[in-house]
């Protein structure tokens, strides 16, 4: 089969595209005969040796859609389709990035969709994500209102969609001014643009600040986002775009404001 194998963190380049034997499953793995995988930051983080836990050779790729090959052992038949994602995909053992792969089938969920693969494909870690972060990291209720910084996102504009449906009301962050627009006629209630402190602009529309915050941009724009918050509202760290991941001489009593909570979400298929 063609696979995409990474020896060792690097440069684009380092990113071998060879013929591997097709994988064989273990009792209770599932093999899937992929039709497609999504792009995520996670893989980036990989390539450039971020990422922990990870064995090389590799195959990458967190996420994968396509068809049941074999599964034994398991209630998954062939021909079924199917997407999968983490728990150790791409980092632990190889990914999504090949014609086939395999994976524990407690990280395989089944689907019915007549949606054409490249659409599927790029469905399963962005959506995960979003809800995941809206329900266990915000417990987002209806009515509440929500600030999403880094709103121009895959994850981003997937949590406004899912928000809208919750019935909460959305405000989302871009730090390009003609993406405003595009913001708006995705439903967004508040675009805003982000110059790196947009708390004045929030407690402009909430003047107590809003109910939650999803916090996607990372630990350069975490403190501006607890301070739109309001006291006993809660601001969910989920993304980091900026790829920058801590908080330098961190001091919670003096970084998080009184009465304001602060969570993370890092994902899970189950």
């Amino acid at each position: 089969m063609k696979a995409v194998q990474l020896d060792a963190p690097g440069p684009p380049q380092a990113l071998h595209l060879r013929d591997l034997p097709v994988p064989q499953p273990n009792a209770g793995w599932v093999r899937i005969r992929v039709e497609a995988f999504g792009l995520n930051r996670s893989e980036l983080h990989l390539r450039l040796g971020l990422a922990e836990g990870v064995t090389f050779p590799r195959v990458p790729g967190i996420e994968c859609a396509g068809v049941v090959d074999a599964a034994p052992g398991t209630s998954f038949h062939p021909g079924q389709q199917v997407v999968a994602m983490m728990g150790g995909m791409g980092r632990v053992f190889d990914g999504g990035y090949a014609q086939y792969t395999v994976a524990p089938a407690s990280q395989v969920i089944p689907i019915r969709t007549d949606l054409p693969w490249e659409v599927v494909g790029a469905l399963p870690e962005m959506l995960q994500t979003a809800y995941g972060s809206l329900t266990v990291g915000l417990d987002l209720q209806r009515g509440q209102s929500l600030l999403i910084r880094g709103g121009t996102s895959s994850v981003g504009l997937a949590a406004a969609a899912l928000a809208r449906e919750m019935g909460a009301t959305v405000l989302a962050t871009t730090r390009q001014r003609e993406r405003l627009a595009s913001l708006a006629e995705r439903g967004i209630d508040h675009p805003i643009l982000d110059g790196g402190e947009i708390a004045p602009q929030v407690r402009a529309l909430f003047p107590q600040g809003v109910d939650a915050t999803l916090e996607l941009v990372g630990t350069p724009t975490l403190k501006d986002s607890l301070q739109a918050t309001r006291v006993h509202g809660t601001v969910c760290s989920t993304g980091m775009v900026s790829n920058q991941w801590i908080v330098p001489d961190f001091y919670p009593i003096g970084y998080i404001p009184s009465g304001v909570r602060l969570t993370g979400y890092g994902g899970d298929a189950g």
